[in-house]
């Protein structure tokens, strides 16, 4: 043996002696009663099948808390799209309401274009050829004749598209 093995041994038994020769343990060792009385759970040691089943239910336990993260996320964001889908919705049935007005006023424009065309092609309305000045009549004087204007072709009046 070595010197470092002999004081390391040396050490070991003057420190149980201490223990052994201690006042406060000779006391315990000594004294009639326990200082606490009753029946305690002892831990028993796993075995390998309890700590198995303790790893699987943790990592369980894990792999919920995320899938519950996951889906806490994705209706977040299924809620913000449902909410942008409401606003373009919203929009396009006043873009649809503003386009049926703008329709309605485009097909009466239309209308009267229809009807000036019309016009215009079989001359009913027409200019005047000459002016004249005439003075204020009389209440005496009888009412001038006027030229009836005939048209070569008959025309139906439509009124529409």
């Amino acid at each position: 043996m070595s010197l470092n093995t002999t004081r390391v041994i040396e050490r070991e038994q003057e420190l149980y002696s201490k223990y052994v020769q201690n006042p406060i343990r000779q006391n315990e060792d000594t004294s009639a009663g326990q200082l606490i009385e009753g029946s305690f759970y002892q831990a028993k040691p796993m075995t390998v099948r309890e700590m198995l089943t303790r790893k699987i239910n943790k990592s369980l336990c894990g792999c919920l808390m995320v899938t519950i993260l996951v889906t806490f996320v994705s209706y977040y964001i299924a809620m913000i799209y449902e909410a942008k889908l409401n606003n373009l919705d919203n929009e396009i049935v006043r873009i649809n309401t503003e386009n049926q007005d703008l329709q309605s006023e485009l097909d009466r424009y239309r209308s009267f274009n229809n009807v000036d065309s019309r016009i215009g092609k079989f001359n009913l309305l027409q200019k005047a050829d000459r002016v004249i000045e005439v003075t204020a009549l009389t209440s005496s004087a009888t009412p001038a004749t006027t030229e009836k204007i005939s048209t070569k072709e008959d025309f139906n009046w439509s009124v529409g598209y």
